[in-house]
Formats: C-alpha cells, structure tokens, sequence
C-alpha cells in the first residue's frame, strides 16, 4: 500500500489516519513487485533504490546512463511534490504561498505538467526491450503504456515506492476503511451504510443535497461525489444538458477496463522460498500488455501477513483487466461456466510460468468479474477508472474538484491527478481545503478565485 509511510508529504493514508487519531501496524515490504516478462526477462523492484537500478542496468547494461537520467527525472518531480504542502492546486492563496516559498519546485511541476512518462524516457532510452518495461512499470499505475501515463503520476508512484515504501497494514487492506471510519465515528460524525444515493437535489442551479433510493433526503451546505463523473453527471444528476467541462473530460478520456479478480486459498508448499509478495507477469509477448487478459497481477499477501490464512496456506490475489461487455447477455449457467474457463486459463498459465501444482494445491477459489465490481463498488461498468483516448497532455486535461454546478464537489479518481492510491488521497486532501475555504474556514480572495478557475477552465479546454 502506498501512502502508509511516516515521512515526507506524499504519505497521505498515514495522514488521513493520523487526522482521526487512528493508527495502523503496518509491515515493510522488500520489494515492490516483481516482474516476469517476455524474453525471461525478471526484475525484482526492491525497497532500496540502488538495489533496483543496479539489477536493471545488468539487463540493459548499454542503457546505464539513460536508465539514471530517466529516473532520476522522476525523482525531480517527486521531490518536488514531496516538498510542498498537498492543498487544493484550486485556491489561489494557497497556489501563491507555495510559489513564494518553493519557487523553484513549482516551476518544476509546471514544466512537467503537461508531459507524459514516455516521452521523457525516449529522451534517454533507445532499447526497444527497456522501453517496454518502462510501458510495464506504467501500466501497473494507470492501466496504459507510459506514453499515455502522465509524468507526475508515474514519478508520484515510481519514486515513493523508494522513498516511503509499500507499507502492508497488519490485518488487511480492509483494515484501513475501518480505521477510518471508526475515527469518523469517533470524532462526532455519523456514516450512513446500505445509504444509497439515487440523484443529486438541485435548487436554483445550486447542490443542496441527496436523495437516497429509499426516499429519505438529506440537505447540507455541500455536496461532495466519490463517485465517476460519468456517473455523477449521468446517473445522480438530472441535467437536461452536460455542461461544458464535462463534455471536455468526456471527450479526453474514456473508461479504463474493469477486472477478473480470483481469490485462491492454497497449500503453502506450492510457493518456492523467498517467494516475493506482488508479481507482474506477462509471458511472451510485450504487444499482450493492455489487451484484457492479458497481464496478469499477482498479490500473495500472506508472505507479508501469515495471520490472514489458516496455518500452512497462503492467499493468491489474481486480476487481469477486463471489460464488462465480455460478460454481458450471458445466461446464469453460461455466465459462471464463463468465469470458471477464463479463470483455469489464468491460474494455468501461472502454473506453468511460476508455481508448479498451483491447481492441485487449490482449497478454495471465488471469481468476480466486471459486473462483480460494478455490484459492490457502484462504478458504471465495473471501470478502474478514466484513461486518456489519445496521447494526453500530461494532466492538463484532467478536471479538479469544483464543477460547473455551485457547491458540488468531486473527488476520486477522474478528478486530478487521477488514477492510483497517493493520486485518490490528494484528490481527497484538495478537495476539502477548497472546501473548507468556500465555507469559509480557510482564507480566501474570491476574485482571485474566480480568475483561478476561469483559467484552469481554459487550459483544459486545450489539452
């Protein structure tokens, strides 16, 4: 998990925590994943940032110095993130501060704004094979090659997982969504479950609250979406016309794939020692990266955390991406005959590139699909998230968190800097300081506000 360190600014899960008193023991983990991919080409990612350039420059020993000069990119720009206060890149006050303070670091970002991870590698890197893994590295943050990734998510990702470290909360990854709203609870607020929203009340063009599928309403002063822009602006709201901004993100990007989850428990001795707990694996083709099914992810997160499995087995989590229309219009029968298929492909090919006797070691199995995550996250089309249609610039087409309809608020990850957990916990930290500053509990200066924003409006509308 990243965001879970205790150092730096970009660790805003332990923040999040820290805001509602809650603290969670979590466990170091030595290597970020490792990679399996085609021409038996395997890289550890490990902790130590030396560790991990050293055994990339043995497989690409040619590219020594590019490999330094593309990373070392990626640290210009994470250092610089990681130097600064994380608000909201809306409020102006704020935006002039940081400047003042940090001149030469937001000069940076803004030089690096509008830039994708591919082009600054090919400014340094010819090897074909290299670029590939740098596509790989890409696509386990944003779902596409690097070359449609913005440089300041891929740095955000490929740089903390150095810096701060992926950091496994004991217990479980579920384990934070119970801290969290423990502390909520804790700190005077109530949360509503089985709550769900139907549409958004609107007044006089003005967002002044919800009303759930079982009728009840509720009004505040605010109101904040966690959910899509596809599905805020075209399922809880009412709009007889998409505003503009929105028809520009639409336009931008699209829905990423969902995914085919596969929860095993198996026999602890199907794992080879020092087995790695995450696992990257494209067999033999690098043009099989982004088609569905065609890369898979691997978590084991009971080489991390041995309480999360009966004694003497282990966890395998495996997805690979998807999309909802492979599913759809399938009878019961033929539905869960389906998902057994594709997932014996899955699990066989893991077998035959990794762990020996995976399916004779199998004690328990459960598949979900796309219509699985659409169920229970409430995503339209079971979706990761959005994904740029062509080559982006950078992030200058991603929105913020105001909208074009006052007082409606959007955060998560088609909201900048979009996809990934550092990317969604600053949307959420912007978000409530721009917030806290139109409710007037942060300083403010409207008219510089309204130019802000005038100004961000533009410069999407050229991305």
């Amino acid at each position: 998990m990243f965001g879970f360190s205790d150092k730096g600014n970009l660790n805003l899960i332990t923040r999040a925590l820290d805001a509602v008193s809650c603290k969670m023991e979590v466990i170091p983990d030595p290597t970020t994943v490792h990679f399996h991919l085609p021409n038996n080409l395997s890289v550890q990612v490990h902790k130590e940032y030396d560790m991990f350039i050293s055994e990339l420059v043995d497989h690409f020993p040619h590219e020594k110095e590019g490999i330094h000069q593309f990373y070392n990119e990626c640290w210009k720009v994470f250092n610089s993130l990681n130097s600064l206060e994380l608000k909201s890149l809306e409020e102006p006050i704020y935006l002039f501060g940081q400047f003042l303070k940090k001149p030469i670091e937001c000069l940076t970002l803004a030089y690096y704004f509008p830039q994708n991870a591919g082009d600054i590698a090919r400014k340094f890197i010819k090897d074909p094979q290299l670029l590939s893994f740098i596509d790989a590295e890409c696509f386990i943050v944003s779902t596409v090659n690097a070359l449609r990734t913005p440089m300041i998510n891929a740095s955000m990702v490929l740089c903390d997982r150095h810096f701060g470290g992926i950091n496994y909360p004991v217990g479980g990854i579920g384990g934070i969504a119970k801290s969290l709203a423990n502390g909520l609870v804790d700190k005077g607020s109530k949360i509503l479950y089985k709550a769900n929203v139907n549409n958004i009340v609107i007044e006089d063009g003005i967002a002044v609250g919800v009303r759930l599928t079982d009728g009840r309403e509720f009004f505040g002063k605010t109101v904040i979406s966690n959910a899509t822009r596809w599905d805020t602006f075209g399922k809880l709201l009412k709009v007889d016309d998409l505003p503009e901004e929105e028809k520009n993100f639409q336009k931008i990007y699209m829905k990423a794939p969902s995914f085919l989850s596969i929860h095993l428990g198996v026999k602890a001795e199907v794992l080879p020692p020092n087995t790695d707990c995450h696992h990257f694996i494209l067999e033999d083709d690098w043009l099989r990266l982004e088609i569905p099914y065609g890369s898979i992810f691997l978590s084991i997160p009971t080489v991390l955390d041995p309480s999360l499995a009966p004694e003497g087995h282990h966890i395998f989590h495996i997805f690979t991406t998807s999309y909802i229309e492979d599913w759809q219009g399938l009878a019961r029968k033929e539905y869960e005959q389906k998902k057994e298929h594709v997932a014996d492909k899955i699990i066989t090919r893991l077998e035959n590139k990794l762990f020996p006797g995976l399916k004779e070691s199998i004690v328990l199995k459960e598949v979900g699909t796309p219509k699985t995550h659409r169920r229970f996250l409430a995503r339209g089309s079971g979706t990761y998230g959005p994904i740029p249609r062509n080559i982006p610039k950078g992030l200058l087409g991603m929105p913020f968190n105001t909208t074009a309809i006052k007082a409606l608020y959007c955060v998560g990850d088609s909201c900048f800097p979009g996809q990934g957990v550092i990317a969604v916990a600053f949307s959420g930290v912007m978000c409530a300081h721009r917030v806290a500053a139109d409710l007037g509990l942060e300083k403010r200066a409207p008219l510089l506000d309204a130019a802000l924003l005038r100004l961000l409006r533009f410069l999407r509308t050229i991305a």
